[in-house]
């Protein structure tokens, strides 16, 4: 994104990991899901994948599939035995245990959940219909501000409410943590929804108006069809005041501060103060405010919008947020919509299995502990701690080697590189769950308490002093992070294990995966965002001009690169959204590719089933992207997303020399590029 989540969370989605280990013959390769009738300079995603795409169907609950899902299904199955064995224990009152077994046992009774009906949300829905002048208005939607931090889903800041907060230290005070607000108040997945005159956007908003009107009537509202009409037409109007994701993406478009006098001076139409004072902010001394002409147009619309639309809007909004823990009817029209219709899943989840996720967003830290408990051993964070400084190392040397950089830039990219913080597999310190209320016979309240516990915590930052060693991923996680303000690192447990984290495999295929992984999250440190923060985390230019210029230079052909990819028929990837993605991709594989000749020591690489070294290294790489995805579901990707279809990042091949002679790519094929054409940026 280039919004505050991309700054704090680059996020690697998707990715494989594996552990180097010493020689062997498992050469880490699935030969059998290969294809050589392709050309790998042809193809190269389907040269080392083909045959695994040919034979692998999408689960009917899920929007896509390959190796990183398949280990997503191992830990929900982990951490459900977990959760179930530890139910049986009887853990103490309000121990985690405690908290994360009731928790999962509130999910699964679905009996209670429908004898509750909508009864959960009284109070919400009273405060909504109490509404009746803009300072009411104000004041409701000021409380029903939240933290929405979602790192993993770090390409587009998405929420119901009016506004989303982040707390996170300021863009150039990385001494003092300050709040910053992002636009929000839309159901569907970003404005492109609303607004886009693509065949399948369109078709999408006239099946989310039959979605919007069914909820409505569900609920027994009056005239839902011109209730549901009123709604999208507000949220359509919210979708023009927002700004693209393109602009959210510019962190010196983003870079402005406001104090409550500005709010009322630039932005009127909402009542500053008591909307800030009923989120609990009315003693903040300024902002970060990062879309400044969303926060304008979404502030004049709660002024002049009719106050009962703002109102049935609210109501909407409450019921769509609850619906998957309200009874079956709600919770089945909400996946048809969101999981169906915008991601083309058919079936939905089995339900421990969303207990499962729900638990470990909203006791993530709780869950985490027990899941490292028992599948992370300190020896496998040592190891991975010897992995990551073998690839710091190699950048290091890297640096040294490149004869455009200026002695200048070069001593503070050593010095950014030198102070890198990296966490492996789980936190230095655990997050406090002790004020949070989790009872066995309550699924919605436990997940609005536990949210309003986030916001809390969040809170707390405001009066304390800057974290660097906060985590915003947790141990269960199946991902690795990057977060330019702290100049920190974070790979999960999760992704540290079976089917990626493989102690017995060769070196080549550990190089390729993992070391293309912590390769990939080093050098977003280095992309077109990263290379704007110091070693502190400030943003501040540390470039001199000449080495601006050659840099920007590359990227904008890397840029060019990618937007001749065409991911769906007529639809292209956009290079400039996924900029910076792409950059990390490159830089990252040639890190490892360096780093794993350096780990032979001069030697020869064995010859293992037939494959050389290179070989072998380049088709673990292409297999650690292996996916396949529903059309809808990357329909959606390419307008939220700054990552590339997994399928065309495996292609990122093509910019690293070696990888032509090790397959024998010619000029003619398709991923062929000329020297002077393959991007080389770190």
């Amino acid at each position: 994104m280039h919004s505050l989540h991309r700054i704090l969370a680059l996020a690697l989605l998707g990715s494989a990991s594996a552990l180097i280990a010493g020689p062997t013959d498992n050469s880490g390769i699935d030969l059998a899901g290969m294809d050589h009738a392709i050309q790998p300079g042809n193809d190269f995603f389907s040269y080392a994948n083909g045959t695994w795409v040919k034979h692998t169907d999408i689960p009917a609950d899920r929007s896509s599939t390959g190796p990183t899902e398949a280990l997503e299904e191992l830990t929900e199955q982990r951490t459900a035995d977990l959760i179930r064995n530890m139910a049986g224990t009887h853990p103490a009152a309000g121990s985690n245990e405690r908290k994360v077994a009731d928790y999962y046992a509130a999910f699964m009774d679905e009996a209670a959940i429908d004898q509750h009906g909508l009864s959960p949300l009284k109070a919400e829905l009273a405060q909504i219909d109490a509404i009746k002048t803009r300072d009411d208005l104000a004041r409701v939607l000021g409380g029903e501000e939240r933290a929405d931090v979602d790192p993993i889903n770090a390409t587009n800041f998405h929420t119901e409410n009016l506004f989303g907060l982040f707390v996170a230290q300021g863009l150039e005070d990385p001494a003092h943590n300050m709040p910053y607000l992002m636009q929000g108040g839309l159901a569907m997945p970003s404005r492109d929804y609303y607004l886009s005159q693509d065949a399948e956007m369109v078709a999408a908003r006239a099946k989310y108006h039959s979605y919007v009107t069914s909820l409505l009537k569900l609920a027994v509202t009056p005239d839902a069809e011109a209730e549901a009409k009123a709604i999208i037409a507000l949220e359509t109007k919210m979708a023009h005041a927002q700004e693209t994701l393109l602009d959210s993406e510019d962190i010196h478009k983003a870079q402005h501060v406001w104090n409550l006098a500005d709010f009322a001076q630039h932005a009127p139409g909402l009542n500053w103060k008591v909307y800030f004072h009923a989120a609990q902010l009315g003693d903040q001394p300024r902002f970060g405010v990062w879309q400044p002409a969303a926060t304008i147009g979404l502030a004049a619309l709660v002024g002049s919008e009719p106050i009962d639309t703002w109102k049935a809007l609210l109501r909407y909004h409450a019921i769509d947020n609850a619906a998957p823990l309200l009874p079956k009817a709600y919770a089945d029209l909400h996946f048809d919509f969101y999981g169906t219709t915008l991601q083309g899943t058919p079936k939905q989840a089995e339900r421990w299995k969303r207990a499962v996720d729900a638990a470990s967003n909203d006791l993530g830290d709780a869950v985490g502990q027990i899941y490292v408990k028992r599948y992370f051993p300190p020896s496998s964070k040592t190891k991975v701690q010897e992995m990551v400084k073998n690839l710091i190392a190699t950048f290091d040397e890297r640096l040294d080697t490149l004869a455009w950089m200026t002695p200048a830039t070069r001593a503070k990219a050593k010095e950014k590189l030198h102070t890198l913080r990296v966490g492996v597999g789980y936190p230095d310190s655990w997050r406090n769950y002790s004020d949070l209320t989790i009872r066995a016979d309550d699924a919605l309240g436990n997940h609005e308490r536990a949210i309003e516990q986030n916001y809390r915590y969040q809170l707390a930052k405001l009066h304390q002093p800057v974290d660097r060693g906060e985590w915003w991923m947790t141990p269960q996680t199946v991902d690795a992070i990057n977060m330019p303000l702290q100049n920190a690192l974070n790979f999960p447990a999760a992704i540290l294990q079976p089917p990626f984290y493989d102690p017995n495999a060769d070196d080549a295929a550990n190089y390729g995966a993992t070391g293309a992984t912590i390769g990939h999250e080093i050098s977003h440190s280095f992309d077109n965002l990263g290379a704007d923060f110091d070693a502190q985390g400030r943003l501040a230019n540390w470039w001199t001009p000449q080495d601006a210029a050659h840099f920007h230079a590359d990227t904008q052909k890397l840029a060019e690169q990618y937007n001749h990819y065409e991911a769906l028929p007529g639809l292209y990837v956009n290079g400039q959204q996924t900029l910076g993605e792409n950059i990390a991709d490159v830089a990252g594989l040639a890190i490892a590719y360096v780093a794993y000749h350096r780990s032979l020591h001069g030697k020869p690489a064995p010859m293992i089933d037939g494959l050389t070294g290179d070989q072998r290294f380049f088709i673990a790489y292409a297999q650690s992207w292996r996916s396949k995805i529903r059309d809808a579901a990357l329909r959606q990707q390419l307008a939220t997303d700054v990552h590339a279809p997994e399928s065309i990042r495996a292609q990122t091949v093509r910019n690293i020399d070696g990888w032509y002679p090790a397959f024998d790519v010619k000029p003619g094929e398709k991923l062929y590029l000329s020297p002077d054409q393959r991007v080389k940026i770190w």
